[in-house]
């Protein structure tokens, strides 16, 4: 999967690939240290921060919730 931002689909990759070595290597070992990888998670959320805000796109509007009963679309009668 490609990250929000076509500029930022490079640190994605390098992230998830240090974050897989890190889950299957460590802390699925027993090592919950989660630094391992702490470097390129803040690059890569500096980088979407800034997609977000040169696509308009608001952190709130992303923690929504549009699965509540009172949020659902009605349809029309």
């Amino acid at each position: 999967m490609n990250s929000i931002g076509e500029t930022c689909n490079e640190l994605k990759q390098q992230y998830d690939s240090c974050f897989n070595t890190w889950f299957s290597e460590k802390f699925l070992k027993g090592d919950t240290s989660d630094s391992t990888c702490s470097h390129l998670f803040k690059m890569y959320q500096q980088c979407v921060k800034k997609a977000m805000k040169e696509q308009h796109i608001e952190l709130k509007d992303m923690e929504a919730s549009y699965l509540e009963p009172e949020k659902e679309k009605k349809p029309h009668s």
